[in-house]
């Protein structure tokens, strides 16, 4: 077994109209638009991981069985007080959909709050108790 030796290198998420889609992300979460490759595909980075973004319907690009937008939903860990988070997504004109909650993460109690992307995908931003 692989255990503590896997990480997430990257994943993809299919999408309506990237360029909006990289927008939200860049301007709510903070992350930073990367194009590459000769067709100029759209990765967004944070940290040592990257989200690539992929057209939807998209016949050159190998895909999952369903290639439906809207239909992940993604934790994103914070360091930020969730005071800070609600700030921060009413600043941006997003709408929490739930939250502060408690809920149990990997590492342990976590208190979560959750918003959709444009393409309505479900969006938890969750911080340890005591990190």
């Amino acid at each position: 077994m692989l255990g503590q030796n896997v990480r997430v290198a990257f994943c993809w998420r299919e999408r309506r109209d990237l360029d909006t889609m990289a927008v939200w992300y860049q301007h709510v979460l903070g992350m930073d638009r990367e194009e590459f490759g000769p067709d100029r595909r759209i990765a967004l980075k944070f940290g040592n991981q990257k989200i690539n973004l992929r057209p939807t319907g998209a016949s050159n690009w190998p895909t999952g069985a369903v290639d439906t937008p809207g239909s992940l939903d993604l934790c994103f860990i914070t360091t930020a007080a969730p005071a800070d988070v609600l700030n921060h997504l009413r600043a941006t004109g997003t709408a929490v959909t739930e939250g502060p909650v408690q809920r149990t993460g990997a590492l342990g109690p976590m208190t979560s709050i959750y918003c959709r992307d444009p393409d309505g995908n479900l969006v938890e931003i969750a911080k340890y108790a005591g990190r």
